[in-house]
């Protein structure tokens, strides 16, 4: 990339972590490196799937399978994810760096942030001193302001409708 930008998707609709999948599918299509990581979710979703085939030019550093919600393990599950969650945030976003990457995506970025998982400060000190050809993609609802007035590209997916609000569950290949 000659210059990376900041993309946020966020809201309370369904297709966040769709619409950064889609994007990495389209850079990794033009031979552009894409490497990707995802916070507070258990690595069973149908992208992961997909994207394994594209091995060649997607890669995926999936962190430990989350066992319940975060906020409800105890105190020691907290502080393991914890931990485990911001070494994987510093580790992936070197690789980024050290690799050159073309496009880093954080999915579920905002949901670490508002559970203190991941610390403001140090996601907005690799956004402001990221390489410049570096595109990174944050996914989650209610980003801080200070997230919002960095990035380039914010994306707002709200609900109109869902079939969930009808009792339909979420189904494997459409919402998992």
């Amino acid at each position: 990339m000659e210059i990376g930008l900041i993309h946020i998707y966020c809201g309370n609709g369904k297709g966040k972590t769709t619409a950064a999948m889609g994007l990495g599918m389209r850079c990794a299509g033009r031979k552009n490196k894409v490497l990707l990581t995802q916070f507070l979710k258990d690595n069973n979703t149908g992208e992961l799937v997909s994207i394994e085939k594209l091995n060649e030019y997607f890669h995926v550093v999936k962190g430990a399978p989350m066992k319940d919600w975060f906020n409800c393990l105890d105190k020691e599950g907290q502080e393991e994810v914890i931990k485990e969650h911001r070494d994987r945030f510093l580790s992936i976003t070197k690789k980024a760096i050290d690799e050159n990457y073309d496009l880093l995506i954080l999915d579920e970025t905002m949901a670490a942030l508002n559970y203190g998982v991941l610390e403001l400060d140090t996601v907005l000190e690799f956004l402001k001193n990221k390489p410049k050809n570096l595109e990174v993609v944050l996914t989650g609802r209610n980003p801080n302001q200070k997230l919002i007035d960095i990035a380039n590209y914010v994306s707002e997916i709200n609900p109109i409708k869902h079939p969930f609000e009808e009792g339909i569950p979420s189904r494997i290949g459409i919402e998992m």
